[in-house]
């Protein structure tokens, strides 16, 4: 009797006579939510291609499979430089892409990827992260119906592949290279001729003399689209990409309709794309230099000459550009403060332990007395 009397008491006399009925309640079935990603790079280029590739395997495996992206590659279903206006109108819910490819659209593109005179890799994460750029460039991408997210990184590029060796600024007069954006725009000052041309058609216009020099990213994805077969001096260091960043692009839309949980997803899934793909090429890009100057590669520094030329003109690009659009002014002025801050820390600890650390294994141990 004391036994029914409490059950009785407790309530808990109903709960167990439904016995159909669950004792708490069930967490709502998660949706099943399809994407699709369109990237600005072909399959063959694993590195630079996988960072799409590690976002959508890390979206399914903390959703238990509810939440996939699939991907198609530059061309696949958008061309490598369609896929913001393909986000933008919807046709795919986002893309992977290196946002200064639309410096045409307007230059303010850039300064969510990389500008000439730039930022390191790390530099850029702490501007973007915690120096207010992330908060900026969405405030920008707005006005094209996305939401951005830092998710790859390449760290320093080389100048490129060159038919010819460049000894002075004169020499880089008339010359047709493959190179885009902030920086095409910069070396026209110096009379070079900019063609932006997709990582998949590089090699065939360089083999038939379509252009005089390509840039790509380095060592790794260089030697993967064969470009010292066709021009031997490779030139370092592409100071128009001191630290390139890889954006997804989302359409605002689709991202809004997302339940928290799986926006989180995808947030995740992106930092861990942005740490993985520099340390990626961190560790591959090394090998593949030595095979390439193995394989008959003049490694050049560019001369200070162009190096100085270069950095003028990007100074002279700044103002101009600034002094027009006041969308890049408002990023502008922040970044380049932000910019200085850090080459001023870097100096003090970074650079000089760089500098020991380059020439430490040439120099002679010191004798024991």
């Amino acid at each position: 009797m004391e036994r029914r009397s409490f059950i009785k008491n407790t309530g808990l006399a109903g709960i167990l006579a439904a016995g159909s009925a669950p004792a708490f309640a069930q967490a709502p079935a998660q949706p099943e939510v399809k994407w699709r990603l369109a990237s600005s790079f072909p399959k063959s280029l694993d590195t630079i291609y996988g960072g799409a590739e590690t976002i959508s395997k890390r979206v399914a495996a903390v959703t238990n499979n509810k939440f996939q992206i699939q991907l198609f590659a530059a061309g696949e279903i958008v061309p490598a430089f369609g896929v913001v206006d393909a986000v933008q109108n919807g046709t795919v819910e986002c893309c992977h892409t290196a946002p200064y490819y639309f410096f045409g659209k307007d230059p303010t593109f850039a300064f969510a990827c990389a500008v000439p005179f730039g930022m390191s890799a790390r530099q850029q994460n702490a501007w973007m992260y915690h120096g207010g750029g992330l908060q900026l460039m969405r405030e920008f991408f707005k006005g094209y119906n996305i939401i951005n997210f830092p998710a790859g990184n390449t760290g320093a590029q080389m100048g490129g592949f060159f038919r010819k060796e460049l000894k002075s600024v004169a020499d880089m007069k008339g010359l047709k290279m493959r190179i885009g954006g902030f920086a095409g725009t910069v070396l026209q000052k110096l009379g070079l001729v900019p063609q932006q041309i997709p990582g998949g058609d590089i090699y065939p216009a360089l083999e038939k003399g379509t252009i005089d020099a390509a840039e790509w990213v380095g060592p790794y994805d260089d030697e993967k689209l064969g470009l010292y077969k066709v021009a031997k001096f490779y030139y370092y260091p592409g100071w128009w990409e001191g630290g390139p960043e890889l954006d997804l692009f989302v359409n605002i839309a689709a991202y809004e309709k997302l339940p928290k949980d799986y926006q989180a997803a995808l947030e995740g899934a992106c930092y861990e794309a942005n740490v993985d793909m520099v340390a990626k090429y961190d560790a591959v890009n090394p090998p593949a230099l030595r095979r390439l100057v193995a394989a008959g590669v003049q490694l050049r520094p560019f001369p200070r000459e162009i190096m100085q030329a270069s950095y003028k003109a990007a100074t002279e690009v700044f103002d101009e550009t600034s002094a027009k659009n006041a969308a890049f002014k408002k990023v502008f002025e922040p970044w380049r403060k932000f910019r200085d801050e850090e080459i001023l820390w870097f100096r003090v600890a970074e650079q000089n332990f760089d500098q020991f650390m380059a020439t430490a294994n040439t120099q002679p141990a010191a004798k024991k007395t």
